[in-house]
């Protein structure tokens, strides 16, 4: 009998493996081109979003969220970790608020050293943070006359001369910038100090930043009425209401299960962190109004500069520790 030739038999096989090998990838290019402009156009839905969002608002809130996120991962890892990781955290934001204001009040036409200022405005941290209220008023007096020693000494520099009114001006500058950012941060810093203090400043800071973003949706929403159009034309009197419930929410909240106080404690401590970051902003509104700049530096992308991030919690600090020292 004649053999029956198995040779030709695998050729199909292989013909529809190939075949099937080529509807899928067909497939898997179809889907991944597919799924390639669904995020183009998702992209630009966003991008355009976040164009109008800035357009009405003054800065870019993506990058304003992811910068607000990470500063408030190391904000949490240092107050819940170590304290003294605060007080590293707390000195960091110190120098460079100190010297982006010093820099601004230059550009202004202020002659305020850099150095000094920043090397007083570091020094009041670590003061603060172990020789409580009393060393964090004699660095705070320490830290003015030395910025102010400096500034004399310069003038035995014909570049460093200039009218006896100018010279006074500068010892002012000088003098703003270590009452504004090193003396007002040290009330944080002396509160994380405290037994317990840590979980005051967590909760000032998130009652403050409850007020701004909800000043920020209202006013985006609803904002209608200037509150301080001279000071301040983006503020309207709708995003000041969006702030207080927000403050009244948040301040409620935290201080029932944060601070283990009673829920009236919480109105009060509210209305004194909107009280607060109000002035705050507006301070440094005005600040920049005179100085004729819109951000004072451009380091946080979406924020500006440190001390538009932190214009609010300044004060607010010194509100959080009389709180504290009246029911803490």
């Amino acid at each position: 009998m004649a053999e029956e030739s198995d040779g030709p038999a695998p050729a199909p096989r292989s013909g529809r493996a190939q075949s099937r090998r080529d509807e899928f990838e067909a497939r898997a290019h179809a889907t991944a081109d597919d799924l390639r402009a669904q995020f183009e156009v998702r992209r630009a839905q966003i991008e355009a979003t976040n164009e109008r969002i800035e357009a009405r608002a003054g800065r870019n809130l993506f990058a304003a969220t992811a910068i607000g996120l990470g500063l408030g991962a190391l904000l949490l890892l240092s107050l819940m970790v170590l304290k003294e990781l605060f007080m590293l955290f707390a000195g960091a934001l110190v120098a460079f608020t100190a010297f982006e204001l010093a820099s601004a009040l230059r550009f202004a036409g202020r002659n305020v050293p850099r150095l000094p200022t920043v090397l007083a405005a570091v020094a009041a941290v670590p003061v603060a943070f172990y020789l409580g209220a009393d060393g964090k008023w004699y660095a705070a007096l320490a830290g003015i006359a030395f910025v102010a020693l400096w500034r004399t000494v310069e003038l035995v520099r014909p570049s460093h001369r200039g009218s006896a009114i100018d010279f006074w001006r500068d010892i002012v500058g000088g003098t703003l910038v270590q009452v504004y950012i090193p003396f007002m941060a040290g009330f944080a810093v002396l509160l994380t100090a405290q037994d317990g203090g840590e979980r005051w400043v967590l909760a000032f800071i998130i009652t403050v930043v409850a007020a701004d973003i909800g000043a920020y949706a209202t006013g985006l929403s609803f904002g209608r009425h200037k509150m301080a159009p001279h000071i301040s034309p983006g503020k309207t009197w709708e995003g000041l209401a969006g702030a207080v419930v927000a403050t009244q929410v948040a301040g409620i909240l935290l201080t029932v299960l944060l601070l283990d106080r009673p829920w009236w404690v919480g109105v009060i401590f509210g209305l004194t962190m909107i009280f607060t970051a109000t002035i705050g902003d507006l301070t440094e509104s005005l600040i920049k109004r005179d100085l004729g700049i819109k951000d004072i530096s451009t380091w946080l992308p979406g924020h500006g500069g440190f001390l538009d991030r932190l214009d609010s919690i300044l004060p607010s600090a010194a509100g959080a520790w009389v709180l504290f020292y009246l029911f803490g």
